[in-house]
C-alpha cells in the first residue's frame, strides 16, 4: 500500500499520497478523473504559474497581501519555472471544464512550497486572492499560446521559409512540366513550385501572427463571473503590468472580461489559423511525395533523402517518410481544430466549459506543427536532389507545348498537332516543324520551356 497522510477540505476526508505537494482537492481529482492518462502541457501550468506570480504582485502593490508572502509564492513559482516539480502536476485534461483542478493543483503546490520555508501560505486565500479558476484558466490558455507561437511555432516557420528560399534561388532556371489535375501542363521552374510554397507560408504568418496578437487581452480580474467580484478595480492594472514583466509580451486587460469568460473566440481563432498552416503544410508534403514518385514508374523529378529502409520484405525500397510524417502531423492539427471549434460552442452564459480541453489542444497543435517544420526543412526540403535529365526530357517531350503556338497557327491546328504527338510519342517540335508552316527557329523561340515560364503573349 502506498505511504498516504490524510489532508481535508470541505466535503471531508482525502487521502493523499504522502510525499505529494499536492493536496485534497487535486487529489479529489487524480481519483475523478482517471479519463486519458495525459495531464496539461508543461507550458500550460507554467502559464498558471506565471498568473500566480503576476496576481502575488498585484495584491501586494495593493497592500492586500504581505511582501514575504508575495515573495514565497514566487520564489516557489520559480522553482516550477525551472522544472523542479514537473510530476506534480498529475491531473487528466479531461476534467472540470473550468479548470479548476489544474488551477487549484497549481495553488496547492505552490503553497506547499512556500510553507517550507516556515510560511504559513494557503492555497485559496493568498495563492487564489484576486482571482478565480474562471478567469486564470481563460488567461492561461492566452499566455501559453501566445508563448507558443512566438518561440515556438514562428521561429520553425521561418527556418522553413528560409531553406524553401535557398533552395529555390539555385533551382530558379530547372524547367519542369506543370501540372493541372495531375496532367501534364505548360512548364514552370522547379523555383516557381518551391516560391509557391513559401509565398503561402508568408502569408499564414501573417495571419498567425495577428491571431496571436488577439490573444494578448486577457480577462484575469473577471473572477467568478467577469464582474470582478473579490478583485479590487487597480488588480488588472497592476497584474498586467506585472504578466508583461515577467513574459516580456504586451499583455493588457480585456475591456469587458465577460467575453474571455463566457467564450473563447481569440482562442477559437487562432486555432483555425493553425488549421491554416497544416493545410499548406499538407500540400507541401504532397508536393514533394508526388516529385518523388518512383523512381522508375513514378515521376522521379526529385529523389529525397534515404533515411530508412521503406520495407520490411522488399529490398532497396526507400519512402518518402518525412512528407508522410508531416502529412499525419497536419491531418490530427486539423481534428484538433474540429474539437476546439466544438468547444467553442459551449459557452453558457458566464463560462465556457471546455477550457482545459481547448488549453492542451492549441499547445498540441503548436507542437505538432513546429517540429514537424522544422523536420521537413532538415530531412525533406534541405537534402532532396533534383533529377535534372528527367525534367529535361518530360519537358520537350511535353506536347502541351504546343500552346505557345496557337497565335502564330490557331487553336484548331495546334490541338492537331498535340493529338499527333501524343499518338505517336515523337517530340512536339517535331510534328510541328512538319505541319506548322514555321521554321525550326521560329519553334525553337517560340517553344522554349524556359521562356514559357516566365509568361508574356
Amino acid at each position: 500500500m502506498m505511504d498516504y497522510r490524510i489532508e481535508k477540505d470541505s466535503l471531508g476526508d482525502v487521502h493523499v499520497p504522502k510525499d505529494a505537494l499536492w493536496g485534497a482537492q487535486t487529489q479529489r481529482a487524480v481519483e475523478n478523473f482517471p479519463v486519458s492518462g495525459l495531464p496539461m502541457p508543461t507550458e500550460f501550468i507554467r502559464a498558471v504559474v506565471r498568473i500566480k506570480q503576476a496576481a502575488a504582485d498585484a495584491n501586494t502593490s495593493l497592500g492586500l497581501m504581505e511582501t514575504r508572502l508575495r515573495d514565497g509564492i514566487s520564489e516557489a513559482g520559480d522553482r516550477i519555472l525551472d522544472g523542479e516539480f514537473d510530476d506534480q502536476f498529475p491531473v487528466d485534461r479531461y476534467q472540470t471544464g473550468s479548470g479548476t483542478s489544474t488551477n487549484m493543483n497549481v495553488n496547492e503546490v505552490i503553497s506547499a512550497l512556500a510553507n517550507q520555508s516556515g510560511l504559513e501560505v494557503h492555497p485559496n486565500d493568498h495563492v487564489n486572492m484576486s482571482q478565480s479558476s474562471n478567469d486564470v484558466i481563460p488567461t492561461a490558455i492566452h499566455v501559453s499560446a501566445v508563448a507558443g507561437v512566438q518561440e515556438r511555432l514562428l521561429p520553425a516557420l521561418t527556418h522553413l521559409c528560409g531553406m524553401i528560399y535557398e533552395r529555390e534561388g539555385v533551382l530558379n532556371e530547372q524547367v519542369k512540366t506543370g501540372r493541372t489535375h495531375l496532367m501534364d501542363a505548360m512548364p514552370v521552374t522547379l523555383g516557381q513550385e518551391l516560391r509557391t510554397w513559401r509565398e503561402q507560408l508568408l502569408a499564414t504568418e501573417k495571419r498567425l501572427d495577428a491571431a496571436a496578437n488577439d490573444l494578448l487581452a486577457v480577462p484575469q480580474g473577471g473572477t467568478a463571473v467577469g464582474t470582478g467580484v473579490n478583485a479590487p478595480e487597480e488588480f488588472t492594472e497592476q497584474f498586467v503590468k506585472s504578466l508583461k514583466d515577467k513574459t516580456g509580451y504586451a499583455f493588457r486587460s480585456m475591456d469587458h472580461k465577460f467575453v474571455g469568460q463566457s467564450a473563447i473566440d481569440a482562442p477559437v481563432n487562432l486555432s483555425a489559423q493553425l488549421r491554416g498552416l497544416a493545410v499548406v503544410l499538407t500540400k507541401i508534403a504532397n508536393d514533394l511525395r508526388w516529385m518523388n514518385s518512383g523512381p522508375i514508374h513514378g515521376l522521379a523529378e526529385i529523389s529525397l533523402p534515404a533515411l530508412q529502409p521503406g520495407s520490411s520484405i522488399m529490398p532497396g525500397k526507400v519512402n518518402p517518410v518525412i512528407p508522410e510524417s508531416v502529412a499525419m502531423a497536419t491531418a490530427q492539427v486539423m481534428g484538433l481544430d474540429s474539437t476546439n471549434a466544438i468547444a467553442g460552442q459551449s459557452g453558457n452564459f458566464q463560462l465556457n466549459v471546455m477550457l482545459p480541453l481547448v488549453g492542451a489542444n492549441l499547445l498540441d497543435m503548436i507542437e505538432l506543427l513546429g517540429n514537424s517544420m522544422t523536420n521537413l526543412a532538415d530531412r525533406a526540403i534541405r537534402g532532396f536532389t533534383v533529377n535534372s535529365d528527367t525534367l529535361d526530357a518530360a519537358v520537350g517531350k511535353n506536347p502541351v507545348l504546343v500552346t505557345a503556338l496557337n497565335p502564330e497557327i490557331g487553336y484548331a491546328l495546334a490541338s492537331d498537332i498535340a493529338k499527333e504527338a501524343y499518338k505517336t510519342g515523337r517530340a512536339v517540335i517535331d510534328v510541328a516543324e512538319e505541319r506548322s508552316g514555321l521554321s525550326r527557329s521560329q519553334l525553337e523561340d517560340l517553344m522554349d520551356p524556359l521562356k514559357l515560364t516566365r509568361g508574356g503573349g
